[in-house]
């Protein structure tokens, strides 16, 4: 199974960066895994709601720019579905039983995705009503990822 990963903006922190590190090289075992990071747009400082949706509309050509023809794409979103990790384990399963043989996730950037990059979405996801910053959602991303390809090896994994 491939598995991209589409984010806006760059690792700043080392400790992000030696997670999403780790969780790649353990996911090599189950997919190939491809991270592909799109730039950010500069925000105007106290940007009006028309800024900060042209900063979306930017970032979001981007993103679409990136999407591979044939993926089953999920937009990670506040108001999508949450799933069990358990759950998120079948969902996987059940993609790559269906023929999708390529995933994608999209996270946005600091100020959400696009409408156009949401129209694009196979299905919506969430993780929490809470909002993370995109750095950190790239870590608990492929972490749920490692654990559901670990769920549907029947390997253990800490609970």
């Amino acid at each position: 199974m491939n598995i991209s990963i589409i984010c806006v903006g760059k690792i700043k922190e080392n400790f992000y960066t030696e997670a999403i590190a780790e969780y790649s090289k353990r996911l090599s075992r189950f997919c190939k895994l491809n991270i592909i990071e799109v730039p950010d747009e500069k925000i105007p400082e106290n940007a009006s709601l028309k800024e900060e949706e042209l900063v979306k509309e930017k970032e979001g050509k981007k993103i679409i720019a990136k999407i591979p023809a044939s993926a089953f794409v999920y937009t990670l979103e506040i108001g999508g579905k949450a799933y069990s990790s358990d759950e998120f384990a079948s969902e996987i399963a059940s993609q790559g039983l269906s023929g999708n043989s390529h995933l994608v996730f999209i996270i946005g950037g600091s100020l959400g995705l696009s409408s156009e990059v949401r129209k694009l979405s196979d299905s919506k996801l969430s993780f929490s009503k809470f909002t993370f910053p995109h750095q950190l959602m790239r870590v608990i991303l492929l972490e749920q990822i490692y654990r559901g390809f670990k769920i549907n090896a029947n390997e253990p994994y800490h609970k």
